[in-house]
């Protein structure tokens, strides 16, 4: 068993987070039972937010009153210290607890200090006089933001995106938040599906020992895998680093990471799916992409306006309107061989 402890927050958990964003997806009866035998496999951090639908809901239903050894972290959208506080009360009750291990700023466009218009870090600072939060974090998909936040020494922890198809930009804030003694949280250690090998994906994220990687768990069979990690962590094998480097290769450049904040499009294109379609087309290759429905959606490309509000939203700065034509362009091609 590896443990990872969150810098100053002390959590200490086994390297292997529960992210419960998927869970969603699924009939509330089976995400309690994949829940609780997440918590008797060794899994003892949760991670959920209020903008994923019923997902805080689900993990109430399960642990509701029978916390202990649990660490639960959910995230706020809000923008105002008055939605925080009303949000705070809302995942209170869904979680059917007192308190909230950690509470995270979800993806805020700028780092919020105290005193700032809007008084959004203000009602943190309350809500933990309080006892309703332990710990402040703050999730993020914009390097800048991510590192002015290591550098205000305002925040526990920071949550990014950090897999092995992560540049070395990301490197940097793994070892900033290190030096900061801040907890760094790994999401999308399997870069949003992209990756298909756990093992190589956990054996990488094992070399950094500041990272508590959260997977996102839908099905028994994920599970089973990360479980099996809890009692044999994979390690970087000469194979498992091959399957690395072959990735690497393959997705290196620039690609969607499937993030979902440039939606939603001002024609209704689905942005997040259509422009990684090239890639999910050779990476988990499925009928489902060429149905008449996954046509349609591809085709809604050729409605685009360019009107530049999904560049602009877009955290890794990619020319998302470029970058849907050359999808386009592929599945057109990809349907004409068939």
């Amino acid at each position: 068993m590896v443990n990872v402890i969150l810098g100053k927050t002390g959590i200490t958990v086994n390297k292997n987070g529960f992210g419960a964003l998927p869970i969603q997806r699924i009939p509330e009866a089976d995400a309690v039972r994949l829940l609780r035998r997440a918590r008797e496999g060794g899994m003892a951090y949760f991670d959920t937010a209020r903008a994923y639908s019923d997902s805080e809901s689900k993990l109430g239903a399960a642990f509701g009153g029978h916390w202990d050894g649990i660490y639960i972290a959910t995230k706020t959208m809000a923008r105002t210290g008055k939605k925080l506080k009303a949000e705070l009360e809302e995942s209170l009750a869904a979680l059917q607890t007192d308190h909230i291990d950690l509470y995270q700023l979800h993806n805020p466009p700028f780092c919020p200090r105290p005193g700032a218009a809007g008084r959004l870090y203000d009602a943190l600072l309350e809500a933990k006089a309080a006892g309703k939060i332990r710990h402040i974090g703050i999730s993020s998909h914009r390097l800048t933001v991510a590192m002015e936040a290591i550098e205000s020494g305002l925040y526990d922890t920071l949550q990014f995106p950090f897999s092995y198809l992560s540049t070395e930009k990301e490197l940097a804030l793994v070892a900033a938040c290190k030096e900061a003694n801040m907890g760094f949280i790994a999401m999308k250690g399997l870069a949003g599906g992209l990756i298909h090998n756990s093992a190589a994906a956990y054996a990488y994220l094992a070399q950094y020992d500041n990272v508590l990687p959260i997977w996102g768990i839908q099905r028994e069979n994920e599970l089973d895998a990360f479980l099996s990690y809890i009692k044999e962590p994979p390690s970087l094998t000469p194979e498992l680093a091959a399957v690395i480097e072959a990735d690497k290769a393959e997705l290196a450049g620039e690609f969607c990471r499937g993030c979902g904040y440039c939606m939603p499009c001002t024609v209704d294109i689905r942005i997040s799916d259509c422009a990684r379609m090239a890639l999910m087309t050779r990476r988990a290759p499925s009928e489902q992409w060429f149905s008449p429905e996954w046509q349609a959606n591809m085709e809604d490309i050729e409605k685009c306006i360019h009107c530049g509000q999904c560049s602009a939203k877009c955290p890794y700065g990619l020319d998302t309107p470029s970058l849907l034509r050359h999808n386009l362009e592929d599945y057109r091609q990809q349907l004409s061989q068939r």
